[in-house]
């Protein structure tokens, strides 16, 4: 700890941050462009200047940037100095100095970290009176508005984007006093975070397409705090609507989750809530078997028919759905009388990382425990499609080890550019073990499934030798495992992350066996098993039996109804075994938001509220439980999927789900086991008040709220009423910082962008105040025994046949995501993965068709050519909607013309 004064005041600081980390961490308002909390500092933009004195009796001082001082005991600096001020704004000036001015029309507009710097500086008149430089805007595809005009050169977005997030195609190009932020040719942003640049840039370079297409100020967004429905991460959002359509997401800060970040599919996939393919209304089978529209008691009698007292429900759950709705769904229909919505290869994999992850040594590791690990290995996780923020966890920890090598040499890490400079081959240690098909960096395997098992296995028994070894392995399979063994025993707190994107649980034992071994060496070691859907661990934790099991109970008769929880068979299992929940003529209820092929057979479809329609708890990958918030008031006809479930159950006159309110439910599943006792401090429940007032979802700032619906009544409407959580739908509520998880938007007085976030935190970049979101449902088991478990076989190709390994798309693999425009229309083509002699044998050029055949299933796929895909498999991505969740054997040829 060091002593330092500012304006003469002490304060107990610590020496690990530069000195504006440090200023702004103790609510000094220092502006600033280049420097970012996760980004660290270049003093680029020459705006955080402060005064800085040698001693008690300097009264002259010095002008210094705060984001390139080091903090040390003794520090006496100035923010308020007179020659500072002037300074801060004659910078501010000479940034502003080709900037377009263009307030009004900027999309950025209201939230801009560039208003609140140049008021913060004190610049408010224009004295630049000549030609302004002018940029042409390029088109970056979908999700990105470019307009260079406005840039002020801070270099955050390319720092961000190339750096930190390891993009390629985004640049900065200069010509003497020209620079420009971009791509070298029109096309849109190939990095899975591009979004993240809207956030980046504090001015209205980049902006958020999609909120341009039903652009809303930002100060008129009802917003709530949410979680991200679209993988099993479980990133934390804040969800903005107005008029009754959601707008925009935008990133919630957690520091054990997703930190400062999304990926594109998070930030972007929210547009299916608006999309045509959302149900409003409840539709009945007709006598033709066209589903139609019904009034509303019209819809209780029908669900009265088919669900009177007595009749034996057959409940099939989701692992999209919220917690509760499961619940109510299970308890509905019996402990006996319920099934996970998943096949049952993928329900065995969810139900093999919940014990993993709850019975070994090591602990069941965050995402934010990834970031901080000093040593991390991937093993068979598709990573860059499948869980998108894992890898940029991953990178983060590869540079954290650049830090600490820099500091070795007694560069701070903070000091970006240095450190950088100083460790050009990059950080690490980080081991990536797959199938492909990127390119291996130095050091990195390829494998089968089995193959990186078996690595994984060697590598634990390295380590420890009670470990069984694998036998037989090649010389390249001994060396990597001996290497990585090496790597992983050298750090203190490694993490390993394998999952479910392969589809092979004997990867994730593998990955166990590892972390085990580590642990018993005494390390910290850490298990991340990630999964592909927001809620499946949670649907794991209730359920006990899975779909193909539900598919032969119905077939074998004994149920008079069937109750669908927001899923879609047909991307859960073979057609032909969701056809033959349809031929048992059984009565078919489903409740979701969206068409599917399964709402098209049904017999009774009832509207469910999206995610951010209802409230609701969802279990990501790591164990860790999170509740979202209603948004906005999707409309009368549209209620949670919980709520239907009361009906019918009022309907069959059960004695069970007798719930009126979320808190209700939520109560009475927090007392269902211990597993979930800990859900009832997972946030403040509807009657929380801070000064006696509940927390606004609209901003103070709201404008024209009495002429909103002019168009309708002069007068102004009563606004919805909200008892189901400590939210109001309007302006009217308390101002004071409410807990975490409440927190519906970011802002303080002078930082209306993003970067208000700083205030929300105990440190920047830090836990937010009272703790980051969320309770963890398992933890690490103190002493538990690892359970022994051998290495697999060695893969022996098959002549004629290759083993198909699942393969994901980042857009097009997720179901709801898939029904936004922008996905659409970057989403991935069924495509297979060659290596290019095999393909060559089989006469399959770059770019043919191939058609594929496994098991029950045949694909008419692109052929891709790539060095790294393992001998004897093929990675298949068979498209939306095709079940294809476990390797495979299978037969490729040229698909006819």
């Amino acid at each position: 700890m060091a002593t330092i004064y500012i304006e003469n005041k002490a304060h107990q600081v610590g020496t690990e941050k530069s000195l504006l980390d440090t200023c702004l961490s103790l609510g000094y308002d220092i502006p600033y462009f280049c420097w970012h909390p996760a980004l660290g500092s270049v003093g680029a933009c020459r705006l955080c200047a402060v005064k800085k004195f040698a001693g008690p009796d300097d009264t002259k001082g010095r002008i210094v940037m705060s984001c390139m001082e080091p903090v040390i005991d003794g520090l006496r600096i100035s923010v308020n100095d007179p020659e500072a001020r002037a300074f801060r704004a004659r910078v501010i000036e000479w940034l502003m100095a080709n900037h377009p001015h263009d307030c009004p029309v900027c999309d950025e507009g209201g939230e801009c970290h560039l208003q609140d710097m140049t008021t913060m500086s004190g610049h408010v008149y224009r004295r630049y009176r000549f030609t302004k430089r002018t940029h042409v805007n390029q088109r970056l595809g979908p999700f990105i508005n470019h307009e260079m005009n406005r840039c002020i050169q801070c270099y955050r977005c390319v720092r961000f984007y190339r750096d930190y997030a390891g993009g390629r195609d985004l640049n900065v190009f200069a010509a003497k006093n020209h620079l420009y932020f971009g791509r070298h040719e029109d096309g849109a942003l190939r990095s899975p975070f591009s979004g993240n640049l809207v956030e980046v840039c504090p001015t209205g370079v980049f902006t958020d397409k999609t909120l341009k297409r039903h652009y809303a100020r930002k100060w008129d967004l009802q917003t709530a705090p949410s979680v991200c429905a679209h993988c099993g991460l479980g990133c934390n959002i804040i969800a903005g609507a107005r008029h009754g359509t959601l707008r925009r997401v935008l990133n919630r800060y957690n520091g054990e989750v997703n930190g400062y970040f999304l990926c594109d599919r998070g930030r972007f996939g929210y547009e299916f809530v608006n999309a045509d393919t959302r149900i409003k209304s409840a539709l009945v089978k007709s006598a033709s078997g066209a589903l139609e529209t019904v009034p509303a008691e019209a819809v209780t009698a029908k669900i009265a028919a088919l669900h009177a007292q007595g009749k034996r429900i057959l409940g099939i759950g989701s692992p999209r759905a919220s917690l509760e709705s499961n619940f109510a769904l299970m308890r509905l229909a019996g402990d006996a009388h319920f099934y996970a919505g998943v096949g049952k290869h993928e329900f065995s994999l969810y139900r093999l990382a919940l014990s993993l992850l709850a019975s070994g040594p090591y602990r069941a590791a965050s995402l934010g425990d990834v970031r901080r690990a000093d040593a991390v290995a991937i093993l068979g996780e598709d990573l860059e499609s499948a869980a998108p923020l894992l890898m940029l966890a991953a990178r983060e920890s590869a540079h954290g080890g650049a830090r600490r090598a820099a500091g070795k040499l007694g560069i701070p890490g903070w000091d970006d550019a240095a450190v950088r400079y100083a460790t050009p081959d990059g950080g690490g240690p980080l081991f990536v073990a797959d199938c492909g098909p990127a390119a291996p960096g130095p050091g990195d395997f390829r494998g089968d499934p089995d193959s990186l098992a078996r690595v994984a296995f060697a590598a634990a028994h390295e380590i420890d030798a009670a470990i069984p070894d694998a036998t037989g392995l090649s010389p390249a399979e001994r060396e990597f495992a001996a290497r990585m063994a090496q790597g992983l025993k050298s750090a203190d707190n490694p993490v390993i992350v394998s999952g479910m994107s392969r589809g092979s649980g004997a990867l994730m034992r593998g990955a166990a066996a590892l972390a085990a071994a580590l642990c018993r060496d005494g390390k910290t070691a850490g298990l991340f098993l990630a999964g592909p859907e927001c809620n499946g661990m949670g649907l794991a934790l209730i359920a006990e039996k899975d779909l193909d099991d539900a598919i032969a109970a119905a077939a074998s008769g004994g149920y008079d109804s069937v109750i669908i929880l927001e899923n879609d068979l047909y991307r859960r299992i073979a057609d032909r075994d969701a056809e033959r929940l349809f031929a048992s003529k059984i009565p078919v209820t489903v409740i979701d938001c969206v068409h599917s092929r399964t709402t098209a057979r049904a017999d009774l479809v009832l509207p469910a509220a999206s995610f951010p329609g209802s409230n609701g708890t969802l279990v990501n990958a790591e164990g860790r439980a999170q509740r979202f918030f209603q948004v906005f008031d999707e409309g009368e006809a549209i209620r949670p999927s919980w709520k239907w479930i009361v009906e019918i159950a009022r309907a069959a006159g059960s004695p069970e789900c007798r719930w009126t309110t979320f808190d209700e439910i939520a109560g009475a599943l927090a007392e269902s086991g211990p597993r979930f006792k800990a859900l009832a401090a997972l946030a403040p429940d509807a009657n929380f008040r801070m000064t006696g007032q509940k927390i606004p979802r609209q901003s103070h700032r709201r404008s024209g709220r009495t002429a909103e619906f002019a168009n309708v009544a002069v007068s102004e409407a009563r606004p919805p009423l909200d008892a189901e959580s400590p939210f109001t739908f309007t302006m009217e509520g308390t101002r004071l910082m409410p807990p975490a998880p409440l927190v519906p938007a970011y802002w303080r007085p002078s930082w209306n962008s993003v970067q208000s976030v700083n205030w929300y935190q105990e440190e920047v970049g830090g836990a937010l105040k009272g703790g980051d979101p969320g309770v963890r449902l398992f933890e690490k088991v103190q002493g538990a025994a690892h359970e022994s478990v051998s290495a697999p076989q060695a893969f022996a190709p098959r002549p004629g046949q290759w083993l198909l390994v699942p393969h994901h798309a980042l857009f097009g693999s997720d179901e709801l995501s898939m029904l936004a425009p922008g996905i659409m229309e970057l989403a991935a083509a069924p495509h297979v993965i060659l290596r290019p002699d095999e393909a060559g044998t089989l006469g399959l050029p770059e770019g043919a068709s191939a058609h594929i055949a496994f098991g029950d299933t045949t694909v008419d796929a692109a052929v891709k050519l790539n060095d790294h895909v393992p001998a004897g498999t093929a990675l298949l991505f068979p498209g939306p909607g095709v079940h294809f969740a476990a390797p495979a054997w299978g037969t490729i040829r040229g698909a006819k013309p």
